[in-house]
């Protein structure tokens, strides 16, 4: 046989050797996660609560005016939610967007979430993440080929920073603005901040509406990972295209931003595919 062929051959063999370990590592990621959002879920309460117009009296107008048009008074309260996302993503501020294949997984009454995603960064080439906030921690886990861990963050910067995260995404499931772990300040008449406690651990961002009441923007100080070392920097979350999804009006789109000495830097871009409410289970 040719030496060409054989070193052919053998590169062959090992790529596939290295799919199929992939394969079987990537199946253990999903069911790890999948057991984590049984587990998230597992003390939900699905009590069918309708919101009303009285609860919410005491928060300042625009927030009322945002719960208004997302259409969730007379609707029953949200407990938790799972949605589907597609995203782009870049780890620097030079680098390549790279596409991406999300699912994420709320509860309300006791906040918390599990994000997971599978990420392209070239053909055959991928990593896996999973961020988790529960009971008023945060963690992420990331492995290239679900196999190869490269973070796995936790501690008080991170808590701090999923705090946000839930915070921010609470625009998709609005009667979380009922919860007793967030206060409302109003600030003029299309912005108001929020200051979220739980667990021993606060955090708050400005949250900007327009006339209408939808959602444009939060901002806030959040800690992130820069050069090694995590700093607390402006973090914006930009949000629009407000689209319909079972009878309850959220933003669609999001783009999420690092205000950096540099510069902006644009790291994460999301559209929400799917989202289902009350229906406490793994897709």
């Amino acid at each position: 046989m040719p030496k060409a062929m054989l070193v052919a051959l053998i590169i062959l063999a090992f790529i596939i050797l290295i799919l199929a370990v992939s394969f079987i590592a990537d199946f253990r990621f999903n069911q790890n996660v999948k057991r984590e959002v049984g587990e998230l879920f597992n003390n939900v309460n699905n009590q069918g609560e309708i919101i009303q117009k009285a609860d919410l009296e005491g928060l300042p107008p625009i927030v009322q005016k945002w719960l208004v048009q997302s259409q969730v008074v007379g609707k029953e309260r949200i407990r938790t939610v799972r949605l589907r996302q597609s995203v782009f993503m870049r780890l620097k501020e030079d680098g390549a967007w790279m596409p991406a294949e999300a699912e994420q997984y709320f509860t309300i009454d006791e906040p918390g979430f599990i994000w997971k995603a599978k990420v392209r960064m070239a053909p055959l080439l991928y990593f896996t993440g999973r961020d988790m906030y529960n009971k008023g921690k945060g963690h992420m886990l990331i492995k290239v080929l679900s196999l190869i861990k490269v973070a796995d963050a936790k501690g008080k910067e991170i808590d701090q920073g999923a705090m946000l995260r839930y915070l921010a995404e609470t625009a998709w499931f609005p009667t979380a603005a009922l919860s007793s772990y967030i206060k409302w300040e109003e600030i003029d008449a299309n912005s108001a901040r929020a200051t979220m406690s739980y667990a021993g651990i606060t955090a708050s961002g400005v949250f900007t509406f327009n006339e209408k009441g939808e959602v444009l923007s939060l901002v806030a100080e959040r800690y992130g990972e820069f050069n090694g070392q995590y700093l607390m920097k402006t973090w914006s979350v930009l949000m629009g295209e407000n689209k319909e999804f079972n009878g309850i009006r959220i933003p669609a789109r999001g783009e999420v931003i690092w205000k950096l000495d540099t510069g902006d830097y644009n790291w994460f871009d999301l559209e929400i595919i799917d989202i289902e409410y009350n229906k406490p289970g793994v897709y």
